[in-house]
């Protein structure tokens, strides 16, 4: 236990070193590896329990690629990806190959650090595309079509690791085995794919309807390591299992909620997997072997750069993205370090090719930032080029640009999505109701399921890069959590905020609402306006009535008279209006309006023989018998103003 806790402790301390040094969290928990590993200090006798809680991180890290992977992205995008990916993993793995065997590698470990060294880091590219808002760029598709690629080879690899590990069998026997696995990946498809299909759905929906935030996210947990286990049983990777189930619930309007509910797990688990990865260092071979090391660093990052630049140009994209793609494409991802844990738990590979492959992938990654942040820059000035930045293209479909998020799909927000639709205006919205999303989904909307007030799935709808976000539903407290969070996410988005009343308008534009609509007023404006229609008065007139009623902040909707069962109607606010008739005796007779100093209550109207002076009388005019002053605030601030009129109390 004291071991454990020590790694935490290691591991807060370097990511908080690492992230101070711009350098991904990835290459912090290498770092606390190698430091507490067998190379370093050697915290840990026995690292078995580790190895199993961090082989877990890679059946989350699957299930939330598969809930990336959506087909119809796929499809969007299918001749990049299947073409200039595709490409990518063969050329890059061909030749990895033929180096390997010409080291004097065997065959079978020289295919698993092939395809190690073939793949790319995810996790850290689109999370600079994103940081940059790059990721709609041509560069920054061409890098996400390999990378996408690059995703489902780890699936096949997967399952041929553990293959390729059996000592001495012949090609025969291993073609065999190939097709028995084959058979069986086939088997687990088909029943993660009905699962999918017929299970899952109506599974989350329950769970959903019950509205537990708890139950739901115990759900997903299960779900991944359910089946990860089936695939398990049928002798193939876990991952492979969770991957197939986040795939199949992708297409589901539970997606971004169960991303954002499945992430703090995976990445806690991906952490302390990568910690057993550094564990796989040997540093006394790297400091033996350092200068071929940065060798190796420098040509493996060129040779993919050129490949994946090559290939590009090749396929007619322009110069400048091309060498971009490639330059942001050529370190080796956190994929190829599963593939080379994986062999090692075979003892397909030994612990020093283990620790060479690691460490070129560790100097590789920590370049990365740079490599993401400069690439474009870089491109134009080796072509001696004076093109500007690429204009932003069209989103493709799946992705989310200058579009409307609406946080709650009852009435209101249905309404408004009706409108936006029919001007062509692309939006999404967002519900908790598992019964509406389902009958909005099977009409054609675009609806998902998740909470609204989450950061991560705000993320996930994009809220960086739209133009709008409407807040519908009832619930102060989290409208002004959510108002915090798009502040700092997109400080540009307008904000509009619908209302029961007016109480909190304040309140909220404080908080960065750009508009609050509160919807009994408007209702009552909305009333009004087809009674002035009605009556005769110009519509322009009537506009600028109401326009000013809202600049006003809907002043003369705040308060009104009040009778016997007003106290008891659930539409009561506590603003009313009462007239006060200053009757002889009246300690308020011969005072003007500014010496009657009333706390609390304004002065409506001044009436005098019927008529309203409250704006022609003069500073100095004094109140007289007979006078009515019309009173508006709330009933025990109007009862103190009365008496003190009436009787100086």
């Amino acid at each position: 236990m004291l071991e454990f806790v020590l790694l935490l402790l290691l591991a807060v301390i370097n990511v908080a070193i690492f992230r101070r040094l711009a350098l991904p969290a990835i290459i912090a928990y290498l770092f606390t590896g190698l430091i507490i590993g067998p190379s370093g200090l050697s915290f840990f006798a026995d690292f078995h329990d580790m190895e199993l809680i961090a082989e877990l991180g890679i059946v989350f890290l699957m299930f939330s690629l598969g809930l990336e992977f959506s087909l119809s992205k796929l499809l969007s995008m299918r001749t990049l990806v299947f073409g200039l990916g595709g490409a990518q993993v063969f050329c890059s793995s061909l030749l990895f190959f033929i180096v390997a065997l010409l080291f004097g590698i065997s065959w079978q470990p020289a295919i698993v650090i092939a395809g190690a060294l073939a793949m790319s880091s995810t996790a850290i590219i689109i999370k600079q595309l994103a940081e940059q808002q790059k990721i709609h760029t041509r560069r920054g598709q061409l890098a996400v079509s390999v990378l996408l690629f690059q995703d489902l080879s780890v699936v096949p690899l997967l399952i041929v690791v553990p293959i390729l590990a059996v000592a001495d069998m012949e090609p025969v026997a291993i073609a065999t085995t190939l097709m028995i696995a084959l058979a069986k990946g086939c088997l687990a498809v088909m029943v993660i794919l009905a699962m999918g299909k017929w299970c899952l759905p109506r599974l989350f929906h329950e769970i959903a309807s019950d509205h537990s935030d708890e139950l739901f996210v115990l759900t997903t947990l299960l779900v991944a390591l359910l089946t990860g286990v089936l695939t398990h049983l049928l002798g193939l990777s876990m991952a492979l299992g969770a991957f197939l189930a986040g795939m199949m619930l992708s297409e589901s309007h539970y997606k971004h909620q169960l991303e954002a509910d499945i992430r703090p797990f995976r990445d806690v688990l991906m952490g302390l997997f990568f910690v057993t990865i550094g564990m796989l260092i040997d540093l006394t071979v790297l400091l033996e072997h350092w200068l071929a090391l940065v060798g190796l660093v420098l040509i493996l990052m060129l040779v993919k750069m050129l490949i994946v630049s090559g290939l590009a140009v090749v396929l007619r994209q322009r110069h400048t993205d091309a060498i971009a793609a490639g330059m942001m494409l050529s370190q080796v991802g956190e994929f190829g370090f599963v593939l080379m844990a994986l062999a090692s738990k075979h003892q397909l590979v030994t612990p020093g090719q283990a620790s060479i492959v690691v460490a070129v992938g560790v100097v590789s990654m920590s370049l990365t930032p740079s490599l993401v942040k400069y690439s474009h820059q870089f491109s134009v000035d080796l072509l001696h080029s004076s093109e500007a930045l690429l204009k932003k293209r069209k989103p493709l479909p799946g992705e989310f640009a200058e579009h409307v998020i609406i946080c709650g799909y009852g009435r209101v927000g249905q309404t408004i999505a009706r409108f936006l639709k029919a001007e062509g205006i692309s939006y999404v919205a967002l519900d908790r109701d598992p019964l509406r999303i389902k009958e909005a989904v099977s009409g054609g909307e675009a609806v998902a399921f998740g909470d609204a007030c989450r950061r991560e799935i705000l993320l996930m709808l994009g809220v960086t890069k739209a133009k709008l976000v409407i807040i519908t539903f009832n619930n102060h407290k989290k409208t002004i959590s959510m108002l915090n969070t798009i502040s700092k996410l997109n400080p540009d988005a307008k904000v509009l905020v619908r209302t029961k009343d007016d109480k909190d308008i304040v309140e909220l534009k404080a908080n960065g609402a750009t508009e609050v609509v509160p919807e009994v007023l408007e209702g009552s404006l909305m009333l009004v306006s087809h009674v002035l229609l009605m009556s005769g008065v110009p519509i322009s007139k009537i506009i600028k009535k109401m326009q000013h009623e809202r600049e006003s902040q809907y002043q003369h909707l705040h308060s009104f008279f009040h009778g016997q069962t007003s106290e008891n109607k659930v539409e009561h606010v506590s603003e009313r209006l009462h007239a006060v008739e200053i009757v002889a005796g009246s300690i308020a007779l011969g005072r003007s309006l500014q010496k009657l100093s009333l706390d609390r209550v304004d002065i409506i109207e001044w009436r005098r023989n019927g008529e309203d002076i409250l704006q022609t009388a003069d500073i100095d005019e004094t109140v007289k018998q007979g006078d009515i002053l019309l009173l508006s605030g709330e009933s025990k601030d109007i009862e103190v103003a009365e008496s003190h009129l009436l009787y100086g109390h």
